[in-house]
């Protein structure tokens, strides 16, 4: 097994090594996605409304759920596989920007998932707004060679327009919704509608061509609808749609109710994470009560939920009151820009801990990465850029924690490794104050996204293999640098066994 991040900088991807054969993967035109650019802010204003505006995404989706009851989707939206006691399948998150830090996960993708059954992508499918002709290079052409079906649930920027593209490609084909009756002026309903982003006219036109990459009948997927659950082997795979604002409608938060109560052990998909940077966002549910009280009740049997829309991995093992233990993971590093993992402070939520917390990329080589990207942007590269070992020790003093990977010796903390720490919002611990406070900690790393910038390696992204069997599940989180040495043998970033019994 090759060296991972925590083993040696090289398996983090560092130095001059031979890059990988995902280049030889890239379309020859790649859309340049970078969210300074007005006009894509513009495009994406939808989230932004529905929150000042009031969201529609419930209504529409009870809208596409009734069309596809009509069209013969089962009524519990359960999908039943066929698939043995004893069976695999892949979990990406938040994959398609189309660059080079998408198709960079592919090889190593295929390498590990080649015997699996399924894989699952949780949450933005597609970047920026969803649109139907985006489906052919930033999902078809990149997974055209993973033999099996590939399920989703939507993120918010599939919502962008309406999920209709989404619909199409996961739903059987299905057919657009008929428009509704523009409501009447003045009203925050009528705002709204007037400055709601649509499909362009013609969205949707190469959709049929492109679908020929993944034509075979063991890659065809369908889905009763944007949340479904799958029956495969001893498990039950729960997948929820968080929508544009990371909530549940009264509908779905009752059909995930009752598709719970199934008596197998479950593992939740959700476009929204439950536990991410050192927070709990337990996900409401319109009505009352959220989707972490269902996972967590003991007559539910979840031992795992993961979330994407944070770009990178993350996992806190929770101790419950009856004594379970549930993994909460973040699985968003399928291909999209990296977030930060530097910015999270010392974890202390729900009795987790440093000793207990994982993720990818580690702290600092999260904070060398962002570091080099930004000397790069605002050409102050001999100031601004750190070294992996310096990341590393700046981040283990800010933290008080000893790093996953010990920096060379003789690396020094200096007052300008604090500095640039500081200044790209660098996490420490809870009990000590800053010496000045930035009131925008997260401005580099969340406004101001590498995107379209992040064309060398390493790349840090990721994807989940899921081994089933009737006594555990082992899930192992595997590193994508743009090498080529992580491409033929991806490393494990993370492995747990989690029993079902």
């Amino acid at each position: 097994m090759s060296d991972s991040s925590r083993d040696t900088a090289a398996g983090a991807g560092w130095g001059d090594a031979e890059r990988g054969v995902y280049r030889h993967l890239v379309p020859e035109r790649v859309e340049k996605i970078s969210w300074l650019n007005p006009r894509l802010l513009w495009a994406a204003r939808n989230g932004v409304l529905a929150s000042w505006f009031g969201d529609p995404t419930g209504r529409t989706r009870d809208r596409w759920v009734a069309q596809r009851a009509a069209a013969g989707a089962p009524a519990d939206k359960v999908i039943r596989r066929d698939d043995p006691d004893r069976f695999s399948f892949m979990v990406l998150g938040d994959t398609g920007e189309g660059d080079q830090p998408q198709y960079a996960v592919v090889p190593g993708f295929l390498t590990v998932g080649q015997d699996t059954a399924f894989a699952v992508i949780a949450s933005d499918v597609i970047y920026p707004v969803g649109s139907a002709d985006d489906y052919d290079t930033k999902f078809f052409r990149p997974y055209r060679d993973y033999p099996a079906p590939i399920y989703a649930v939507p993120g918010n920027h599939d919502w962008y327009e309406g999920l209709g593209a989404f619909m199409r490609v996961f739903c059987d084909d299905a057919p657009p919704l008929p428009a509704e009756p523009a409501p009447r002026p003045p009203g925050r309903a009528w705002l709204r509608s007037l400055l709601w982003h649509r499909p362009r006219p013609g969205d949707g036109r190469r959709l049929d061509a492109a679908r020929a990459q993944r034509s075979g009948p063991a890659q065809r997927a369908v889905q009763p609808g944007p949340y479904w659950a799958i029956d495969a082997g001893p498990v039950r795979i729960v997948g929820i749609d968080t929508g544009l604002l990371g909530t549940l409608d009264a509908a779905q938060g009752a059909w995930l109710r009752e598709v719970s109560r199934d008596p197998r052990p479950k593992i939740l998909v959700t476009g929204s994470p439950l536990y991410v940077d050192g927070e709990h966002h337990p996900c409401a549910i319109e009505g009352g009560g959220t989707v972490d009280e269902i996972v967590r009740d003991p007559a539910h049997h979840y031992v795992l939920a993961i979330g994407g829309d944070i770009h990178n991995y993350q996992r806190y093992p929770v101790r419950l009151a009856d004594g379970r233990t549930l993994q909460y993971v973040v699985a968003g590093g399928g291909g999209a820009f990296t977030h930060a993992t530097h910015t999270i402070p010392r974890v202390d939520v729900a009795g987790v801990g440093e000793d207990d917390f994982r993720c990818y990329p580690l702290r600092g080589d999260s904070l060398a990465f962002y570091s080099r990207l930004y000397g790069r942007r605002l050409h102050l590269r001999r100031f601004f850029t750190l070294t992996e070992d310096e990341g590393a020790a700046v981040i283990a003093r800010r933290l008080g924690v000893t790093p996953a990977r010990a920096p060379a010796p003789g690396t020094r903390v200096t007052w300008r490794t604090r500095l640039v720490a500081s200044l790209l919002g660098a996490g420490r611990r809870p009990d000590r104050r800053a010496r000045f406070r930035l009131p925008v900690r997260k401005i580099y790393t969340q406004l101001f996204s590498p995107g379209s910038a992040t064309y060398s390696p390493p790349f840090f992204k990721c994807f989940l293999r899921l081994d089933v069997s009737p006594e555990a599940v082992r899930l192992r989180c595997h590193a994508a640098t743009g090498n080529r040495a992580q491409e033929l043998d991806p490393p494990v970033e993370d492995e747990v066994l989690i029993p079902l019994v």
